[in-house]
């Protein structure tokens, strides 16, 4: 009956397609026209994303507590709210892996990623009706909301494994199994040679945008599912309204014809290395010219220097980058590619955030992070420069006497649109001599708001880990 039911909801939703903009608020600047194969969204050209783990964002840990948050957000500089799995979590094998000394208190509440009902609703987190309303109130404030969808596994007691098991992968001796060469024993792996897999998970994503107007979807382990799978969802989805897909890989393919941003997971790595002084600012340019040398010029890169695994698995941004915490920061928003905040990262998030229990996010509003992060998100959004895929500007390296401390760089818009940063990677004061025509110009540094006038030959004294980011046009 639920397979039934959400297939006569999605026809009474197509049926109306044409009216489905929803009376989502348009952006504040005006799209210019780019060629690219992917449809993606006029809406995103700008856009930054903020990553929302419901379960620890609030004491509540609701989506209506959260909802609250949505102004101040807003407020802050965020266009795409990305929600980790919303739908029920299965019980039967649930991990209960844990990343302090002990055992933390209370009830395991296992992975979001061991899916029990694709249609529905973690009953920790609200209804239908409280998902819809987060949906509409970020909607009403300009904002985007794209779920988790987690297409290559089910959890062990999804309602699948009885009633459509041929759904399912078996070995050679027709049992059951989860993904290979991984530890995710509490999941078990869909069978995409079997084209009624890809009919139901295609079915499950036009739902979500059907009938609760989401605006797409982060593809979980996008690399499990084969790419023509996710190039037929992607016709699928744009049938209904324009739909932004975020693929968790670094395939270049992928952008071929299905998603509009995927993972810049080499580029965080080399910001972990870069931080911790394993890389110099040298070996980080050259990682990074051969990163965006592998993909298409139209292709959104998410830069990133936590997000629920990093945060999780490793260690939060402030403790593997210390004092250089918000130099990596400055990096990632001004280097090629669309921020992403993880929450708590506004405030100064210093530990990790337990994965399969209950540890809710403690929420500073006084923090200098708060500031800092409104100020680089509002430049990205404004400044055309900074703007996405082929909407940005390319970047140049600028020359300096420090080239293994110091990333120097300018982006410039054939607009007139310009940032110009400077940023020292070691723990030591350094004198900057800059080289270059590109530099030469009037600007005004965005943390101090002071203006600048620069010739193509210039020398700028940063403080150990310092960092300057000024703004043309």
């Amino acid at each position: 009956m639920k397979f039934f039911r959400k297939t006569s909801l999605f026809v009474l939703s197509f049926a109306i397609g044409g009216l489905m903009l929803y009376g989502c608020e348009e952006p504040d600047t005006e799209d210019p026209t780019v060629t690219s194969p992917v449809n993606t969204p006029d809406w995103a050209y700008n856009a930054t994303i903020y990553e929302v783990n419901t379960r620890q964002y609030t004491e509540e840990g609701t989506f209506e507590a959260f909802s609250e948050h949505i102004p101040r957000l807003k407020e802050m500089g965020i266009d795409i709210l990305w929600f980790m799995p919303i739908h029920p979590i299965g019980e039967e094998g649930r991990k209960d892996d844990y990343v302090g000394d002990q055992r933390p208190d209370g009830e395991v509440l296992g992975s979001y990623y061991s899916i029990k009902d694709f249609f529905g609703v973690n009953p920790e987190f609200g209804d239908e009706e409280d998902f819809q309303d987060v949906v509409d109130k970020a909607h009403e404030h300009g904002m985007y909301v794209i779920l988790d969808l987690v297409a290559n596994h089910t959890s062990w007691d999804n309602y699948l494994m009885d009633e459509r098991p041929e759904l399912y992968s078996t070995d050679e001796d027709g049992e059951f199994y989860y993904p290979r060469d991984t530890d995710w024993d509490d999941v078990v792996q869909l069978d995409y040679d079997n084209p009624e897999t890809r009919e139901y998970m295609k079915e499950v994503m036009e739902y979500w945008v059907a009938e609760f107007n989401i605006d797409g979807y982060r593809a979980d382990v996008a690399d499990y599912v084969p790419t023509d799978f996710w190039n037929a969802a992607r016709e699928r989805l744009d049938a209904i309204k324009p739909v932004f897909m975020l693929a968790e890989a670094e395939t270049p393919e992928h952008h071929e014809a299905a998603f509009d941003m995927s993972y810049a997971w080499d580029l965080m790595h080399a910001k972990n290395e870069l931080g911790q002084g394993e890389i110099t600012a040298e070996e980080y340019r050259e990682r990074y010219d051969e990163n965006f040398d592998e993909f298409p010029d139209h292709a959104y890169r998410m830069q990133m220097t936590s997000n629920h695994d990093e945060n999780t698995w490793d260690a939060s941004a402030v403790e593997r980058f210390g004092d250089a915490t918000k130099t990596m920061a400055v990096l990632k928003s001004t280097i090629q590619g669309m921020p992403l905040v993880y929450n708590g990262q506004e405030v100064g998030l210093d530990r990790n955030l337990e994965f399969f229990y209950k540890d809710e996010i403690y929420w500073d509003f006084d923090s200098p992070f708060m500031d800092f992060y409104t100020t680089l998100l509002h430049l990205n959004r404004d400044n055309s420069a900074l703007h996405n895929g082929l909407h940005g500007a390319p970047l140049e390296w600028v020359e300096t006497n420090y080239p293994d401390e110091v990333i120097a760089f300018t982006r410039e818009h054939e607009d007139g649109s310009k940032i110009f940063s400077v940023i020292n990677i070691s723990d030591e004061e350094l004198s900057v001599e800059l080289h270059s025509e590109q530099i030469a110009g009037e600007y005004t540094e965005i943390f101090s708001d002071e203006s600048e006038s620069f010739t193509a030959t210039e020398t700028l004294d940063l403080d150990a880990y310092g960092y300057y980011v000024f703004e043309g046009s």
